[in-house]
């Protein structure tokens, strides 16, 4: 009853309610000529490099300067940013999935205004603050999963690589000089919350050692049965051992099970995976969503170990200069990097590449799934 005297409906609980748990709803965010079109966009185009312009149906306009933003940024550069959002947008701004930061403002003389200001911020050190970019027909920003950082399962890091591989190919982000977008991905293990496996090109960290044992304090720290049960493959199984003269409970590993992917570590800390020269890259390729063209495609490994070079990994920029290089001269227009890879045949993906061919990068797996799933919606008789 107390509720009731204070103004609570029970039977509209969500009425005027006030409350510190969660986000506050992302439509109260919308500039208001995006709350005012929603669903009733009719068409945009890419006026430049950088800048797109959507159409609403009743006629209005909105104009997205795109740059490219970190997934890691700090509060001094993300103050900075609603600065600038104050200045030209009305305070508002959105982020991508991609790690794009967005700015929308209504005219095309204001969006080249801003576009200006953006690439005249620099940090000391000479590098762009916010560099415009990553639309139409190029590299697109790189998203990409934790590493070193803060994650306790990588091959590799995230942060570093991503800076290597957009360094190296920094002139097509800022341009539309390719044959297509070329969507970079990096995740830096198997398990993959970098989404790698549908790319144009993928950065993926790989461990090739099973986990080490460390049978001193796995009985005291680790719940055995969690670190079996944790295990996909079932490679995990609980057994005794001597250690320093005592019958220890402990784990075994059946090797040629593991596939690396850290779950049991997840559960129990005796089991690290991390090694200096186990862990290494990945790199794939081929990849994509769209269905234009052709329907979506899987990437492919076509370059199966790099080893961890911080904090520049030479090897990996080069692999990327030579995969984009080759794109870039031979494709057709429109055509995207899996798209060609097919047209020309993979035999001769490599040989215009400069990549080295081994068994290793055979695509031999096929799941009665890779067959009967609809993976598009091209429709075919």
């Amino acid at each position: 009853m107390a509720f009731i005297s204070t103004g609570y409906d029970p039977s509209k609980p969500m009425e005027g309610r006030i409350t510190d748990i969660g986000p506050r709803h992302f439509e109260e965010f919308y500039p208001p000529v995006i709350k005012k079109n929603k669903g009733q966009w009719a068409y945009h185009e890419i006026c430049e490099a950088g800048i797109l312009m959507h159409k609403a149906k009743g006629g209005d306009e909105v104009y997205t300067v795109r740059c490219g933003g970190a997934r890691l940024i700090s509060v001094t550069l993300l103050r900075e940013v609603c600065d600038i959002a104050d200045k030209y947008c009305g305070g508002y701004v959105r982020w991508t999935t991609r790690n794009n930061v967005e700015f929308m403002v209504d005219t095309l003389a204001k969006a080249k205004e801003l576009k200006a200001d953006l690439n005249s911020r620099k940090f000391a050190g000479g590098s762009f603050k916010f560099p415009v970019g990553g639309t139409g027909a190029g590299i697109t920003n790189i998203v990409h999963t934790q590493g070193w950082v803060h994650c306790h399962t990588p091959a590799t890091d995230a942060s570093g690589t991503v800076k290597v591989a957009m360094d190296e190919l920094f002139e097509h982000f800022t341009k539309m000089d390719l044959p297509a977008p070329v969507r970079v991905s990096m995740a830096c293990c198997l398990n993959m919350c970098g989404a790698v496996h549908c790319s144009d090109i993928a950065i993926l960290g790989y461990h090739r050692k099973p986990p080490i044992i460390d049978n001193k304090v796995l009985d005291n720290i680790c719940e055995i049965p969690l670190a079996v049960a944790a295990c996909p493959t079932g490679a995990i199984r609980p057994t005794k051992t001597e250690h320093e003269g005592k019958t220890v409970n402990t784990v075994a590993i059946k090797q040629d099970r593991c596939m690396f992917c850290g779950n049991c570590y997840t559960m129990c800390p005796a089991l690290p995976l991390s090694d200096k020269e186990g862990d290494g890259l990945v790199i794939m390729a081929g990849g994509k969503i769209s269905n234009r063209i052709s329907r979506p495609k899987f990437s492919k490994v076509v370059v199966a170990f790099i080893p961890n070079e911080p904090p520049r990994w030479p090897t990996l920029a080069k692999v990327l200069r030579q995969i984009v290089t080759a794109y870039a001269a031979e494709a057709n227009k429109y055509e995207r990097l899996g798209d060609w890879a097919e047209r020309i045949g993979w035999e001769r993906f490599f040989e215009k590449t400069g990549l080295e061919f081994t068994s290793h990068l055979i695509d031999d797996f096929r799941d009665p799934a890779y067959y009967t799933w609809r993976q598009t919606t091209q429709f075919k008789w």
